[in-house]
């Protein structure tokens, strides 16, 4: 049950870095928020959006079930609240994730806005206070995978970048293990346009709570460039570079989605494909510390859509001094090769053989990977490295 003084400590947390130190623990456990050059073990299994194929994404029980599983991280995707707390939800639309369009209270709400240049409506986050969000219950955004997780649709809050870092510190102790954080900042063109810019607040939060430079237990990643260069000037953190699929064609309005989106705004004509040429990763090891481009990029599918062969990119990246961490390698059949897939292939919900295609491409040479069951990838790593 979520209590008041647990809604306050959020707010204070994001107010103010000095009641930070004091309030949200400060910097109580070093050796597990900052482990040092060695960690993450490679390869690092990250939970995407905690266990997400198995508990309703961006929870602190899918967070936690990632961590029960056997991740070495999580990761929490952030927006922000209309008075400015950072809080773990795939968009800061909200109705695919929550209750949001069954609540009267909130009918209202409802807004058109443009987002990286596409029309998108429903309900944003920013459009609620912290208070008025933790009222909203989760739900499982693509029940047809996962019909299983709408049993738990109506049990959980969203949760508060905070109440992350403190599930993560609580299991990091309780496991004698260092947990890390993974945390994407959503939309951060648009949201600086709205005067609720992500990062200086996410850096405040990760310092107050003890994370230090190079050797803390985070990456800070975004699909965009120059929050990323931003946060490279902020602090010392290991930043990761998203890559987007460079195929991906434009939105129905004409939009490009092939492109960081701060590209796009400024009137940039470069694109993701200019990214991932050994120039472009030349560049981004300028900034960030990894890359984590789409897994297509890596090994491109063939005409029949299996897995063909790996491109030479873990190679670049690594001759540009950048690990190379991977996205999103999930279990159910429509996910997967064709050959990969399980029993009823014609079921969305059914499983294929996804340890398969984690070992696939851990032998392409990746660093780490973010994948929807952390227990299947650590299956897959515990059997990679015998």
């Amino acid at each position: 049950m979520y209590h008041v003084s647990r809604t306050t400590l959020s707010l204070m947390c994001a107010a103010s870095v000095a009641v930070l130190m004091s309030a949200c623990g400060g910097d109580d456990t070093p050796e597990l928020q900052n482990p040092g050059a060695s960690w993450p073990p490679q390869p690092a299994v990250t939970g995407h959006r905690g266990a997400s194929a198995l508990r309703p994404e961006h929870t602190l029980a899918s967070y936690r079930k990632a961590i029960e599983d056997g991740a070495d991280i999580v990761e929490p995707d952030l927006v922000a609240t209309k008075d400015g707390v950072l809080v773990a939800r795939h968009e800061n639309e909200i109705s695919g994730t929550t209750n949001v369009s069954a609540l009267p209270q909130f009918a209202s709400r409802k807004a058109t806005k443009t987002i990286d240049g596409i029309p998108v409506s429903g309900w944003f986050t920013e459009d609620f206070t912290l208070a008025e969000l933790k009222t909203l219950r989760a739900k499982e955004r693509i029940p047809a995978n996962r019909p299983a997780n709408t049993a738990f649709d109506g049990q959980f809050e969203v949760p508060t970048l905070q109440e992350v870092i403190d599930l993560v510190k609580q299991e990091s102790q309780a496991r004698h293990k260092t947990i890390g954080i993974y945390p994407e900042t959503k939309h951060p063109t648009y949201f600086k346009g709205i005067g609720l810019p992500l990062e200086k607040r996410l850096v405040d939060l990760l310092v107050a709570n003890g994370y230090r430079g190079k050797d803390a237990a985070v990456y800070l990643q975004s699909f965009e460039v120059a929050n990323l260069k931003q946060l490279h000037k902020l602090t010392d953190m290991r930043i990761v570079q998203l890559i987007d699929n460079p195929a991906n064609p434009p939105a129905p309005n004409g939009a490009p989605r092939n492109a960081p989106y701060d590209f796009v705004a400024a009137g940039s004509k470069s694109t993701y494909k200019d990214l991932v040429t050994p120039a472009g990763l030349k560049e981004i090891a300028t900034y960030a510390d990894a890359v984590s481009p789409y897994k297509e990029v890596i090994i491109a599918r063939t005409a029949a859509n299996e897995l063909g062969k790996p491109t030479s990119f873990v190679a670049d990246a690594h001759a540009a001094g950048l690990k190379v961490h991977t996205w999103t390698l999930r279990p159910e059949n429509p996910f997967l090769p064709p050959s990969m897939r399980r029993g009823d292939v014609a079921s969305p919900s059914e499983r294929g053989d996804a340890m398969a295609e984690i070992t696939a491409y851990l032998n392409a040479g990746i660093d780490g990977f973010f994948t929807d069951d952390p227990a299947v990838g650590r299956a897959a790593v515990a059997q990679f490295k015998k």
